[in-house]
């Protein structure tokens, strides 16, 4: 998958958070996007993924160069963050469930694989509002690194995550298939350091 940024802009009220960025990510490449608190990043990234809209320009998505309708898009993207909700009225298995319909998993990787994979199948049948935040970050993390979508978006991929969910989430990032395009927002080095191409906001001429 290729994203293309043109010209786009997103303001709040009468503020620019950016304004008039170009810029293409590629298929197969790891691309990171740093700043400081309150600088824009997550902004940034959430309308690159299509979260939320722009305020000015396009943002154009593309499939074996091949243009995605935009009402396919979503289809071909995963996006996970802190302010992004599990649906904790659920148990996980009924969550799985539940996400599994509208976002499969990659080729070869059952339900129970994934359990496995993300060292929660023993509490298979709790209510996620059980969970800890560091269980919630891993099922999150889990469902991105594990997804069929083309391309992966991780805003501050480590929150809530001890020494030990660090170093899962460095060896499930290694392992994520190279024909993907990985886009990461953060200000933490260990988060994004096996990055091939490292962008400070300040590169995105924020006005």
């Amino acid at each position: 998958m290729t994203i293309k940024l043109e010209n786009i802009g997103k303001k709040f009220r009468n503020e620019w958070i950016f304004k008039d960025v170009n810029y293409v990510f590629k298929a197969g490449n790891k691309y990171a996007i740093t700043g400081f608190n309150g600088s824009g990043k997550s902004t940034l990234i959430q309308v690159i993924s299509g979260l939320i809209p722009t305020n000015l320009g396009k943002v154009r998505y593309k499939l074996e160069d091949n243009e995605i309708p935009e009402d396919e898009v979503y289809k071909h993207l995963f996006i996970t963050a802190p302010y992004i909700d599990l649906i904790e009225e659920y148990s996980l298995s009924e969550a799985l469930d539940f996400h599994f319909k509208f976002k499969p998993l990659q080729s070869g990787l059952d339900k129970e694989g994934f359990l496995k994979l993300i060292f929660l199948e023993s509490h298979v049948n709790k209510p996620i509002k059980q969970f800890s935040s560091g269980m919630k970050q891993r099922l999150k993390l889990g469902l991105a690194f594990t997804t069929g979508a083309k391309a992966i978006f991780l805003d501050e991929p480590t929150t809530n995550l001890d020494q030990q969910g660090i170093d899962w989430y460095l060896n499930m990032v290694s392992n994520v298939e190279e024909s993907k395009l990985v886009i990461i927002s953060s200000n933490d080095k260990r988060e994004y350091q096996f990055c091939d191409e490292v962008l400070a906001v300040d590169d995105f001429k924020l006005a």
